[in-house]
């Protein structure tokens, strides 16, 4: 063979080789960044995969047809085989065809499309309701009638999120709690704010509502497979907007009776935890611990702040001054201001242990302790 077919034919052939080297590159990529929506894991988002693959295949037919016979026309009717251009003003039998079939279109997408916005807005004969209520930037979970209640708030560490660890596989999606409901059982959700406007969406289930102050919204969920499931705030609330994700754990009924009797447990444990007398040193560990799960994002771990956006406490007039004061701060929040209302997010020894740490912490030394029944009597205004 002459070199320079030998040349061409690594040309030609080089590229054929590189794409089948990589093949499996590119299904592996191609099942990873999957460009279809989720068919998800409820009687709704199936409903709507439904309705989604209709339209889609109508398209797909549409521009089959459209194309075919645009490709047909350019081929059998060009110049050079002595085509010559029709003139005509009005075709009133195209202008009916082309306007009965759309209409015929709409109607047949119309009835699944309607069905499931039914299915969507019938929250009624739930079997249970939470009520989910958004905060800048993590979300609160209220099982109304069971008496439990709890944050969710970003459990990813800060050494991922500033790049002195590597990043684990659930980078950004991981919480300190997450929100537990039982498989095949209608859950009605009942999505407020405190702040501002947030969304709680969940793809899997086919679940995205607003989170507005001062307005309940209710959606609702049955779901058919047990498993984890995410989501995040789907409205932009903030700079901690990326910080705001959402975890469903579905159990099989059994299982979620048996957590929601731990969880019972768990609450009238904290309650008895209210009179008890704590030491210095077991506040300062636990209020550590609660400080960076709850107020580092604003005001860092060093107790800097950010200048200009979040006050520093370090050396702080809240937190060497009147402890009355930094009780008011953190248990009703500064109006006008970023600074959260924590009195109903948190409990009264998480509180307590938080403030503890910041009169403590930091050099600021100032040795005070306050105790879990000093913020109850704060709260009742004794």
């Amino acid at each position: 063979m002459s070199r320079r077919a030998t040349m061409l034919f690594a040309l030609v052939l080089a590229p054929v080789m590189s794409l089948a080297a990589s093949g499996k590159v590119l299904a592996e990529e191609a099942q990873r960044w999957a460009v279809n929506m989720p068919r998800g894991v409820t009687s709704v988002s199936n409903a709507i995969y439904d309705i989604h693959m209709i339209a889609f295949w109508i398209c797909v037919v549409i521009g089959i047809g459209v194309f075919g016979v645009m490709f047909y026309s350019m081929y059998a009717h060009r110049k050079s085989r002595g085509a010559v251009a029709a003139n005509f003003h009005e075709n009133t039998t195209a202008e009916v065809v082309w306007t009965i079939i759309p209409a015929l279109i709409l109607i047949v997408m119309c009835i699944p499309a309607t069905s499931t916005l039914l299915k969507v807005y019938d929250t009624s004969e739930a079997e249970m309701d939470i009520k989910i209520t958004a905060y800048q930037w993590k979300w609160q979970y209220e099982y109304l009638g069971e008496d439990v209640v709890f944050m969710s708030e970003l459990a990813t560490p800060e050494t991922e999120i500033y790049n002195t660890a590597p990043k684990s596989q659930y980078y950004l999606q991981e919480v300190s709690e997450p929100l537990v409901i039982p498989v095949n059982t209608k859950v009605r959700f009942l999505i407020t704010a405190k702040d501002v406007i947030h969304s709680w969406w969940v793809p899997d289930f086919a679940v995205k509502k607003d989170a507005i102050p001062g307005m309940v919204n209710e959606t609702w969920t049955s779901v058919d497979e047990p498993g984890v499931y995410r989501g995040e705030c789907a409205e932009l609330c903030g700079q901690g907007h990326a910080f705001m994700p959402i975890v469903v754990n579905v159990l099989e009924k059994e299982e979620y009776s048996a957590w929601l009797s731990e969880k019972k447990v768990e609450v009238a444990a904290i309650r008895e935890l209210t009179k008890k007398t704590f030491t210095l040193d077991e506040l300062m560990a636990a209020g550590e611990e609660a400080y960076n799960r709850s107020c580092a994002s604003c005001h860092m771990a060093n107790g800097e702040g950010i200048p200009g956006v979040f006050p520093g406490l370090k050396g702080s007039a809240v937190a060497t001054g009147d402890i009355s004061k930094h009780l008011d701060v953190v248990v009703n929040g500064v109006a006008g201001t970023a600074m959260q209302a924590f009195g109903g997010q948190l409990s009264e020894v998480d509180l307590a242990a938080i403030i503890t740490y910041e009169r403590n912490a930091w050099g600021n030394d100032t040795g005070d302790a306050v105790q879990p029944i000093d913020v109850l009597k704060f709260k009742q205004g004794q």
